[in-house]
């Protein structure tokens, strides 16, 4: 490998490290909504999006948890915007009747529209979705093994069209789509009566 290159992938490396950002929730007081977030849904109902210990937290000892019940409660990230990235959420589906859910959300105008890929305990599988005007529509899903009450790494690399959703370091679903091309907010998603904890929420620009 030649000096300039060496270079110009050290470089690569230092932008990429530069815009990665985790949040561990862990300096924020409890019983209220993470400050920066805005904790809300799509749809109607009553979404509980508040911060919380936890012993079982990833990252001790605070959790981001949804524990009330709207047709899709979201909290995305109000200081962000990234076009092409990644997001990633560690998270954990408690309990739900209707679901257990847990997602990421990217690409995000506000909380009718919107990309979001999740996780669902009750179903056992990944699928991805767009939100167009609060109206959800399924693209594309896995089956996949999603255990109820132990932590899960969620995962999406958005690039131009083309997306990528990990789960627990296994490659579940790709897809391209063009309906949001432009730089949005990223955040967290879950749906029903999903009570779900989320930790160690990452997102980066590529």
């Amino acid at each position: 490998m030649t000096t300039t290159l060496m270079i110009a992938l050290v470089a690569t490396l230092l932008v990429s490290a530069a815009f990665a950002q985790t949040v561990n929730f862990d300096n924020f007081a409890t019983g209220a909504p993470p400050p920066g977030w805005t904790a809300t849904k799509t749809g109607s109902g009553n979404p509980k999006w508040t911060i919380e210990r936890d012993d079982s937290a990833t990252s001790k000892p605070n959790v981001l948890k949804q524990s009330g019940e709207a047709t899709y409660p979201i909290c995305l990230k109000d200081d962000t915007g990234l076009k092409d990235g990644f997001v990633e959420v560690k998270f954990k589906p408690i309990s739900g009747k209707e679901d257990q859910a847990g997602g990421v959300v990217w690409r995000a105008k506000d909380s009718n529209n919107y990309y979001v890929a999740r996780a669902n305990a009750l179903e056992g599988n990944v699928t991805i979705y767009h939100t167009v005007n609060g109206r959800r529509t399924e693209k594309k899903r896995a089956e996949m093994k999603v255990a109820s009450n132990a932590w899960h790494t969620l995962r999406v690399d958005f690039q131009g069209n083309h997306f990528t959703v990990i789960l627990d370091g296994k490659k579940a679903i790709e897809w391209d789509d063009a309906t949001f091309k432009d730089a949005g907010k990223v955040g967290v998603w879950t749906k029903a009566d999903s009570v779900t904890l989320f930790d160690d929420f990452s997102y980066g620009a590529k």
